[in-house]
């Protein structure tokens, strides 16, 4: 099949959205099929250029800035971006192919006017990867008030990209009867779970840069994006209530709209225990990874959607446990239990969360268990092959 791919990041961005589609892409590859990645590339001289990565075709399209700018700024330049894409793809000479189906990736929640037009254009079917359940995420952590304008709108868009959905993959069961509400009646949901290709075996490299200071201790590492919807201040007063373990400490390496404050407040904490650190590419990701003791996943526990972050299964395939503060109800919390993956713990209670990271701290015994489990669990569940498979039957003619 001939396939679109729309998202609004892509390599060599290291974000989780970006790591994704290029391994859906090259699974698709790998099944022979010939999907193409339109994207956009903010800074671009030219207004397209056509590459080839690791055997997919790209077509990167110059776009205004999404991310790390102020709200308003990122508002407006997503709901301008389907139409930034279609010119593009036109531009590009790549109107005049024939297509068998389009997949896109949401966040954003902008990108239905521009698989609309692609659905009446070729008259093929369409597949939502849903991850991410905006706006109501915003609501739930304090940001957008709920049946304000802003909120209405965004409800509004949310539906219309919904409306262009032949199948919506969303992350867990959890979030079928929610996505439910909004989809259109009869609208086909199933559950896709996340998907990430392993990194090369990282082992007998030696200690990242970014750990100096912390050798001979346990280092807590969260690697993702840091933003309203993690609340990591959770994991900073976690390191001051942990401030006299000198066997234990955290780092924290991202981008997002909450680095600079939360490096400030660190910083104005005396946290010598704990570190924020720029994005790493993810090509050494593995290799930081594999010299810490435990991941950290930080949900929002105002949360009222269920997610399971693609930094989970970056943790899982370099065999570190994790520890985990989710929101009440999300289906990660039973799934770290059950499988036994590390420690999670529901919702905003301190106190679980300083019992949670000790007891992964004072059982180093069981640490190598937990991470051959969870090795295991990524292979079986999180392939990109699998989802490439449930994909592609999605878009199959009915």
């Amino acid at each position: 099949m001939r396939l679109l791919l729309v998202a609004d990041t892509f390599p060599p961005a290291s974000i989780s959205g970006a790591l994704q589609m290029r391994d859906l892409a090259t699974a698709l590859v790998k099944a022979g099929h010939r999907p193409l990645a339109l994207v956009p590339e903010p800074g671009l001289r030219q207004p397209w250029v056509r590459e080839e990565m690791e055997g997919v075709e790209v077509c990167r399209v110059r776009a205004p800035r999404t991310k790390d700018v102020s709200y308003l700024r990122r508002v407006a330049a997503e709901f301008a971006l389907p139409w930034v894409l279609r010119r593009g793809f036109r531009s590009a000479g790549l109107d005049r192919q024939a297509w068998d189906g389009v997949v896109w990736y949401s966040p954003t929640i902008f990108l239905g006017p521009l698989v609309a037009w692609f659905r009446r254009r070729y008259r093929c079917r369409s597949y939502l990867i849903l991850r991410d359940l905006f706006p109501d995420w915003a609501v739930d952590a304090g940001v957008l008030r709920r049946g304000g304008l802003a909120h209405r709108l965004l409800k509004a868009v949310e539906r219309f990209q919904y409306r262009q959905a032949d199948v919506i993959g969303v992350q867990t069961p959890a979030n079928v009867p929610i996505v439910a509400v909004d989809a259109p009646a009869g609208a086909a949901l199933e559950v896709l779970h996340n998907w990430l290709e392993a990194p090369p075996a990282a082992e007998g490299v030696a200690s990242h840069p970014l750990l100096a200071g912390f050798e001979n201790r346990k280092v807590f590492v969260y690697a993702g994006n840091m933003g309203v919807a993690q609340d990591l201040d959770a994991f900073l007063d976690l390191a001051f209530r942990l401030r006299d373990r000198p066997d234990i400490a955290f780092l924290l390496i991202g981008r997002g709209s909450e680095q600079a404050r939360l490096r400030q407040e660190a910083a104005v904490r005396g946290l010598g225990n704990l570190r924020i650190e720029d994005q790493v590419p993810q090509a050494e990701l593995s290799s930081l990874l594999v010299h810490c003791y435990a991941g950290i996943v930080a949900l929002h526990p105002a949360h009222g959607t269920h997610n399971i972050p693609g930094k989970l299964l970056t943790y899982l395939q370099v065999g570190l446990p994790v520890l985990a503060r989710v929101n009440p109800g999300n289906d990660l919390h039973p799934m770290i239990l059950k499988e036994g993956l590390g420690a999670s713990v529901e919702g905003g209670a301190a106190d679980g969360l300083v019992e949670a990271a000790l007891s992964l701290a004072d059982r180093p015994e069981a640490r190598a268990a937990m991470g051959q489990r969870g090795k295991g669990l990524s292979a079986r569940l999180f392939s990109p092959a699998a989802a490439a498979e449930q994909v592609v039957r999605g878009l199959l003619p009915r």
